[in-house]
């Protein structure tokens, strides 16, 4: 997929975003219990949402949160949810989409980005170490702690 480009979440793609399919047993790690508890106090101002279209297609979506003043440090700079769509899944979506968020992070002055995971058989965990995250904590709720260090 080496065509790939970062598009705004808007009107046009959001059903698009909302409807990627998954691969079986993937659903029950979409959101972790930690996001789940804590959504109520993001601040839909500080929401970073974009979608990876590949030519015109939706083939993921990433939302992402900066924050620097929130009370939790793995909110401030953060990969809220992300998505790819199951037939794109391994062929470098989800890389892009977490490296766009990145350089986001980097250009707004943050070191570091972190993401949240329920750990378990089949869970995103493998694919964030791939990326480059290293676990550096868990929540209350028993999520992992992912951060990926930014180079300057």
């Amino acid at each position: 997929m080496a065509d790939l480009r970062l598009e705004e979440l808007n009107a046009t793609n959001i059903v698009a975003a909302n409807t990627l399919s998954l691969k079986p047993g993937q659903e029950q790690f979409i959101a972790p219990v930690t996001y789940a508890a804590e959504s109520s106090v993001v601040n839909p101002a500080t929401a970073w949402q974009r979608v990876a279209l590949n030519d015109d297609r939706v083939v993921g979506f990433i939302h992402g949160n900066f924050d620097p003043e929130n009370e939790h440090e793995e909110f401030r700079a953060c990969i809220w949810r992300i998505n790819v769509d199951a037939e794109a899944q391994g062929k470098g979506v989800g890389r892009f989409l977490a490296h766009a968020l990145a350089e986001e992070a980097k250009r707004r002055g943050f070191d570091r980005i972190t993401v949240l995971w329920e750990p378990g058989e089949g869970g995103p965990g493998e694919f964030f170490h791939r990326i480059g995250f290293r676990d550096v904590g868990e929540t209350q709720y028993g999520d992992v702690i992912g951060a990926l260090e930014l180079a300057g």
